[in-house]
């Protein structure tokens, strides 16, 4: 398990994490500690807890809309996958429905074509 050391507020705190997982837990307290600069920088110092509470309620809220968001996203993927399968499924109807007409107007074809051939023959006499 690999130690880091991370900077939150101006203070640094020890941390632990899997090995591989040093940049991306850097990377996230360099995003918390950047939420925390911006409070500070909106309301001046109002003490650390309180400036750590909000940072945690920003967090949680852009997490919350990024779910909300994510539902949205979900739900019009599997409508378009059932459109889709609609789609799909129609086309299937309409190539079924074209076979079915071009065998009718083959036979019909056939049919003209035989009858035209046994008129054009010529009558025996007999």
């Amino acid at each position: 398990m690999a130690q880091i050391t991370v900077t939150i507020n101006g203070k640094a705190f020890r941390m632990a994490c899997d090995d591989g997982e040093e940049d991306r837990l850097m990377g996230l307290a360099a995003r918390f500690d950047g939420w925390i600069n911006e409070l500070k920088g909106a309301f001046g110092e109002i003490g650390d807890q309180r400036l750590t509470v909000m940072a945690g309620i920003m967090a949680t809220d852009q997490l919350s809309e990024l779910e909300r968001k994510l539902g949205e996203l979900e739900t019009q993927l599997a409508e378009a996958r059932q459109q889709q399968v609609d789609a799909l499924d129609n086309m299937s109807q309409n190539e079924e429905e074209l076979s079915r007409a071009v065998n009718t107007a083959a036979a019909r074809i056939e049919s003209l074509a035989e009858g035209l051939t046994n008129s054009l023959r010529p009558q025996d006499p007999s």
